[in-house]
């Protein structure tokens, strides 16, 4: 434990370090020196999350950036999380940013993709990137700085806000063996996963996360996804749909976003924002090593339970595809193109490489697990 705290504390220098370093160099290319910490304005902000409390790990991104914050700058730059609900309601993120109702918000873009498709880039797609492709095109490959001209029409600033991971593919009450199993199905799923089953004759509904639990219970919906074994064991959807269904073909690898009004963050200092900036990564890299670390065993945990894990059929899975494809072509917004033509070739050339390197080891390696030992 002492040796955990040293390092806790070793890297939380050095991440003040990195941003008094960052700092500095903006200030000395304007004429001034790195600002002393006591000498920047004491702010208070609210953040409104679109998930509940109870989800630790997914709302929990956002007071791991509020502690940091808080951390970086002394307690003078202060940010307390809100759950979905208590400020705005968990699908109204994107508005109350917009408008300045809360200077900051966290989300997932693909609940508003009715207002822009090209949002459904700034979390997933079906038949997407993993989260690791996914990190690689936005930090390196140029999909923050495309991302950025589409928040601008939103009068929004956007920040890594996380990521799940690749996803289970959701909890039915009764079985799918086949295509015509999803006609006339009622299913909770969201983004353009959501519109790829409206194609298969699913009916399709967006609801917040802590809306989902009571929309299954009283028959209102038939089926419904969220993330992953961790969040799902404690939203409780396998106490009513016992089928839990893989792969999550439409979230492979979906990221979360921290907005922020744009004239909020043109007002801040520029010490504080690299210390939002610094602080949207280690909440969106913790976010990913808690889902990695928390899902197996909570899926094991799901199993002992008495769930039922299903693989989706082969004639779902080929539809899905085809469909996905379509649909993400068929957008002729100019915006949207630009973003989809540089998404889809860098997805074509991650693929190539992960699918050398990832996937042919996990695809001898991960069977032997019981020869292994694992």
């Amino acid at each position: 434990m002492e040796r955990r705290h040293f390092l806790k504390k070793a890297a939380l220098g050095a991440a003040a370090t990195a941003v008094l370093a960052g700092c500095g160099n903006q200030q000395a290319r304007e004429g001034g020196g790195a600002p002393a910490v006591q000498t920047l304005p004491r702010l208070r902000w609210r953040l409104a999350s679109s998930f509940p409390r109870g989800l630790d790990t997914i709302y929990g991104a956002a007071e791991v950036l509020a502690e940091r914050v808080r951390a970086l700058t002394d307690g003078r730059f202060e940010i307390r999380a809100y759950p979905a609900g208590e400020l705005v309601p968990g699908l109204q993120v994107l508005d109350a940013v917009q408008n300045g109702t809360v200077p900051i918000g966290h989300t997932a873009s693909y609940y508003f993709i009715g207002k822009h498709p090209a949002l459904a880039f700034d979390s997933t797609v079906p038949f997407g990137l993993t989260s690791r492709q996914y990190n690689a095109w936005l930090l390196e490959g140029g999909g923050l700085e495309l991302l950025r001209e589409l928040f601008a029409e939103f009068n929004i600033v956007n920040l890594p806000g996380g990521n799940t991971g690749a996803q289970m593919g959701g909890w039915f009450r009764r079985e799918i063996n086949s295509l015509r199993d999803l006609r006339g199905l009622k299913m909770r799923i969201p983004g353009m996963g959501g519109r790829v089953m409206s194609e298969m004759g699913v009916t399709v509904q967006v609801l917040a996360g802590g809306e989902i639990y009571p929309a299954l219970e009283r028959g209102a919906i038939d089926a419904a996804e969220w993330a992953g074994p961790y969040d799902d064991e404690k939203l409780g959807f396998y106490q009513i749909a016992p089928y839990y269904y893989y792969p999550g073909w439409w979230e492979p690898g979906p990221a979360l976003t921290f907005y922020v009004n744009r004239r909020a963050w043109e007002q801040l200092p520029a010490f504080y924002r690299e210390v939002l900036w610094t602080a949207a990564l280690e909440a969106s890299q913790t976010m990913v090593a808690r889902y990695d670390a928390r899902n197996p065993a909570a899926l094991q945990r799901l199993l002992q339970a008495g769930v039922q894990l299903r693989r989706f059929p082969d004639d779902v899975l080929r539809e899905a595809a085809r469909i996905a494809e379509e649909l993400l072509a068929q957008e002729r917004d100019p915006l949207y193109r630009k973003i989809y033509e540089a998404y889809r070739k860098w997805r074509a050339q991650s693929y190539r490489w992960f699918g050398t390197t990832e996937l042919a080891y996990a695809q001898f390696a991960f069977p032997l697990s019981s020869f292994l030992n694992v």
